[in-house]
């Protein structure tokens, strides 16, 4: 035969839904989709189901019941999680209904101390763990993998074919993920022009320098064409542009 006399089973019950209730009150407060009578009705059914798994005098069932009811509850969130672009939301709605279920079941068990327990700790982390998220996303984040990169590009040309190489390389230094950042030339006495390009390169550098390099080593007049990553903007970043030869 059960123990649970009626006196217990409407306060367990009225625990429960307290306790989803005020849950719920917080976010209806902040307009969620999830507000305070379905926290209420979740926290609810959840603390009906272990109830009635006790009042039936099944020793084991209430367990068993609670387990049924975590699954249950698994549906019902998904429910509310919606994608939207690339990204997802919904996901703190399906976790305080969660969250709800948990605070009836505990309820349901007769520890009624820690029902509440658990709901200020609901409560805590909504209203107490919001600013501090909203303090770390203001937080500058540095990804390693997606910082700029600088390289330089050295061409070697014909001094008559100079100009034109220069103009090519210079268009070629606008492509997708490039930006040019200094250029150098010298002239040497074999009537060869040395050209040293600083880029900054966004994304993968090897695909992007790749290209442009393969581009410009089909004209006529290139003597070398190569480029290497640096570990920071070199002199070539702080000297202006050569003049033309006059």
């Amino acid at each position: 035969m059960t123990n649970l006399t009626t006196f217990d089973f409407v306060l367990r019950l009225a625990a429960g839904v307290g306790c989803g209730a005020l849950i719920g009150v917080e976010r209806q407060w902040r307009a969620r989709m999830a507000g305070l009578r379905t926290n209420a009705l979740v926290a609810a059914g959840a603390t009906l189901f272990v109830l009635y798994s006790e009042a039936v005098g099944d020793t084991g069932s209430p367990t068993r019941v609670a387990s049924y009811v975590v699954s249950g509850i698994g549906f019902l969130g998904g429910g509310v999680i919606l994608r939207e672009g690339g990204g997802v939301r919904g996901l703190n709605t399906a976790a305080t209904l969660w969250c709800s279920a948990a605070v009836g079941v505990l309820a349901a068990s007769g520890r009624l101390d820690l029902c509440l327990i658990g709901t200020a700790v609901v409560l805590a982390v909504h209203l107490l763990l919001r600013p501090v998220g909203r303090l770390i996303d203001r937080v500058p984040q540095r990804d390693p993998d997606g910082e700029d990169v600088h390289a330089t590009v050295h061409l070697v040309c014909d001094r008559a074919d100079e100009t034109h190489l220069r103009a090519l390389l210079s268009q070629a230094l606008t492509g997708d993920g490039l930006a040019p950042v200094g250029l150098r030339v010298r002239r040497d006495s074999d009537d060869a022009t040395v050209v040293r390009a600083a880029v900054r390169v966004s994304g993968e550098p090897g695909r992007a320098l790749e290209q442009l390099v393969t581009r410009l080593a089909l004209e006529p007049g290139v003597r070398d064409l190569h480029w290497h990553l640096d570990d920071a903007p070199r002199d070539a970043e702080r000297e202006p542009a050569a003049s033309p030869a006059g």
